[in-house]
């Protein structure tokens, strides 16, 4: 059995395991490459087969990770139009990201 947790951030919930790397929304500003990132909200811990669910997050739970790089992601079009009244409007953005390394769960 391989240790995981359940995570939040951002809005969005992971499955993480020490060694993953993943993809998460930048809320912080301006973190650069090997600064650490803690997950407080941490929902699930499984550890040697036992789980623990959170209501909502597990006490005393931690993820540990550091950040790899910063990203930008691909440009998403906003476009709005209302027929027969000559509206239009286009509007581009791109979500910054950071792309972490999970270093370990503490539970």
């Amino acid at each position: 059995m391989s240790d995981y947790a359940i995570v939040e951030h951002g809005g969005k919930q992971y499955r993480v395991a020490p060694g993953d790397e993943l993809l998460v929304e930048r809320t912080e500003p301006d973190l650069k490459n090997g600064d650490s990132l803690l997950f407080e909200r941490v929902m699930a811990v499984s550890t040697g087969g036992d789980v623990r669910f959170g209501d909502p997050v597990v006490e005393g739970a931690l993820v540990k990770a550091h950040v790899v790089r910063p990203e930008r992601g691909e440009k998403v079009i906003v476009f709005k139009k209302k027929r027969r009244k000559g509206y239009k409007r286009t509007q581009g953005h791109r979500q910054n990201y950071y792309r972490v390394q999970v270093d370990a769960i503490e539970a």
